[in-house]
This record gives structure tokens, sequence and C-alpha cells, in this order.
């Protein structure tokens, strides 16, 4: 049995910033161990720029931005297994895997991070009559199949969902030659940034349909069309309102699902909301030793939350090994009123740092504010021009604030339009 005080799962974005902040705390030996033949993640695919922004202050592309985590890692002692399969997490903390090198192996770790990313929902979840031709996919297949296999998934395109993933694809469909139609959006708000609507669709003169939905495909071998109709307020499609569309490729934008198998079969308790693990302030889930960040544990919309999150559960998994993380009586979060959840969903009462809460709302409020509150008793608020389901948000609280509260209490964030 190999003996590591960390061991990360996933070697995307959020696995290497983990991994680099517990070595930066202190942390001897780590192990980072990733499914894929080459770290990176997701961004290998994502050959479009709008990445690190916020984090190294410059405009840069997925493997850019990758790259320079995968420059960092080489930098230190940092050991890495690629084309490694993590099967199970045991409550000792002993971590299962398997590769073609090495066979099965053991690895008894003091601290695990989970960093396993989050996967594309598939059609089969939505229930669209049809036949099972070809020509039907995931926006993010057809990124790789443009991107990483110069493939050309078709010509004539609709897209299904307005997510980042699909608004990104109708650009890069376009400026490889296809004619994508239109993106067709069951919710009355798109679930893309505000930026990406504007960059992908309206740069393009790519039409944004609100409020609809495919209901049929046509064809045998290969996609020929789909039919279209609007949806009401319950968002069942209106009878009359149906329209044929003819095209050879569909390709489906319809949500992110945290990819966490793994965490499940460990018996981590998921949050009905995020399906990501419920966490504290230093993304420690419920088992001790246990951490869990980035998509794993709530679906980002900038890869610069992602690494900030990761560096938080590389802090507290530093600070767990090193026998100096707070534990002990909390207080819990919860979202109302327009808020749909916040993560963390709870925090040590004794906690040694301002919290962020993040957050997503329900729907689009203009001109509205952000309440946090404790026992019908106001802590913050917060004016926001625009809040929308695509974007990220998030609050700050001050280590002294959070002390002042009852343990146990709850803390509520609503909207107020």
């Amino acid at each position: 049995m190999l003996n590591y005080d960390l061991v990360v799962v996933g070697g995307g974005p959020a696995g290497m910033a983990a991994a680099l902040k517990a070595r930066e705390n202190g942390v001897e030996s780590i192990i980072v161990l990733e499914r894929a033949e080459t770290l990176g993640g997701i961004l290998e695919q994502c050959i479009h720029t709008g990445f690190g922004l916020h984090y190294f202050g410059e405009e840069l592309s997925g493997p850019e931005y990758a790259g320079r985590f995968m420059k960092m890692l080489e930098g230190t002692d940092i050991d890495v297994k690629v084309d490694t399969m993590v099967l199970d997490v045991a409550d000792d903390n002993v971590v299962t895997a398997v590769n073609k090198k090495d066979g099965l192996l053991k690895i008894q770790a003091k601290a695990v991070v989970l960093a396993m990313g989050c996967r594309e929902r598939p059609r089969g979840a939505l229930s669209i009559a049809g036949s099972r031709c070809s020509g039907i996919m995931t926006a993010g297949t057809a990124q790789k199949y443009v991107n990483i296999d110069g493939y050309m998934p078709g010509h004539e395109v609709v897209i299904l969902g307005s997510g980042d993933i699909g608004l990104i694809m109708a650009r890069r469909m376009t400026l490889e030659g296809a004619k994508v139609k239109m993106v067709c959006e069951l919710m009355p708000y798109s679930g893309g940034l505000t930026r990406n609507i504007v960059q992908c669709l309206d740069d393009f003169g790519i039409p944004l349909k609100l409020s609809c939905t495919v209901v049929a495909t046509h064809g045998k071998d290969r996609l020929e069309g789909v039919t279209i109709a609007k949806v009401d307020e319950r968002l069942q499609p209106i009878p009359g309102t149906e329209e044929y569309v003819s095209c050879d490729t569909l390709m489906l934008s319809v949500g992110l699902i945290p990819e966490n198998e793994l965490s499940k079969n460990s018996g981590l308790q998921l949050d009905n909301i995020t399906n990501g693990p419920r966490v504290d302030e230093y993304r420690e889930t419920e088992h001790a030793g246990v951490f869990a960040c980035g998509n794993v544990l709530q679906v980002h919309d900038l890869v610069d939350y992602v690494t900030e999150e990761s560096q938080i559960a590389g802090l507290g998994a530093a600070k767990f090994i090193k026998g100096e993380k707070v534990t002990g009586e909390c207080v819990y979060t919860k979202g109302i009123n327009g808020v749909r959840y916040i993560v963390p969903q709870r925090i040590n009462h004794d906690t040694d740092a301002d919290v962020k809460l993040y957050f997503r709302v329900g729907a689009v409020f203009n001109n509205a504010k952000i309440i946090v509150e404790c026992d019908g008793k106001e802590i913050l608020s917060k004016k926001k021009v625009k809040l929308c389901p695509g974007e990220m948000e998030y609050v700050t609280l001050k280590q002294s604030v959070i002390k002042e509260l009852p343990v146990n209490a709850e803390i509520t964030v609503r909207v107020e339009a």
C-alpha cells in the first residue's frame, strides 16, 4: 500500500489548483490521479478565449490556462498518475485506483480532495420523440469532434439549450462554415453568460428563441429535421405552435451534472439542488478529511471561480493534515425567495477567516437587492443592477460577524426585487 498525505482525484483545473495550494501550505507528499491521458480536464478542448480574466488578469484560451497550472505542477515534487481510474474512497481515506502500468493501487491518505468535474446531461434525460438517427449529440461532444479530432459534425445545425457550451459551439460551427439556424431555450431566459450571448449569437446574427423546445426529431439513418414548439409557463409544449426546421445536426446544451458517482459510493450526503456534496467553508464534506471542489461540488460559470474554490479546498486539506483546521459547532446557510442554493452549506462557528457564500438565482431580476439575514436580523445587503441564473453570485461574510451569530443558527440569502 502506498502512503500519501494528500490524494487529489482529478487533474483538471480544480485538482491542480488544490494540489498546488496544499503544497504551498506545507503538505509534503501529494499525488494527483487523473482518468484521462493528460492533465487539464475539459480545458484541453476549449480553444476559445475568455479564461483567466479574474485570476491572471489576462485573456487566455482553455489549453493556455491549463498549461500554466501544468507548468506550476512540473516545478514541484507533486506526483501525478494519468490514465488512472479511481474506483473507491473508503471511510478511512484509503483510495483504490487502477491503471495499466501499476494494476490495482491502494493508497492510504491523510486527506482526499475530490475534483472530478462534471458531465453533460445526455439526450436520454430529455425524452424527445423520434428515431435514434445519427446527428444528435451533446455540444461538448461536438466541441471535441471539431477542436480535437478535426471532424465536422454537420452543416445545418439547431442547438437546444442556451448553456455556455451551446452558445460557444454556435459560434464555432459558424466559423467552420456551418449554418446555425437557431438556438432554442426552454426557459424564458438564457442559461449562459451575457458576454457569450453577445459574442456568440448577436455578433453572428444567430436567433435565440426563448420559451421554445424541440418536441420531435425526424430522419432514419441521419437526422433530417426537427419539430420545435413554444412552451407555456408550465414549460409544456403549446399545441398548434409546432414548426418544422430542416437540419442535419441537433446539438444539446441542456445542463451539466456533477460527476459524483464516487461521492455517492463513499456515502457522502449530496445537496438536492447542486447535486454535489454538502461542505463547510473549507469545502470539507461530512467525512473527516474528504474535501470537494470545482464542478463536482457546484457547476461554475467561470474557471477562475473553480480555481479560487479549489485553493480554498487545498488550504483546508493542508490545515486538516497539520491538525490546524477548526471543527465543531456550525451555523448553516439556506437560499430562499429567488436564491436556489448556497455553497458552503455550513460554516464552523469559530472559523478563522472571512467566508464567501456562492449562490445562483432562480430567475432574472432587475434592480434587485441581495439580503443576508439571520433570525430575521439583516447582516448585510448588496444592490445588483441585474441577476441572472446563468451567472454565479457571491457575498462575503466577515469572520467577526459569523462569531457573533448563535450556534446552529440559519443564515438565509434572498433576493428583493
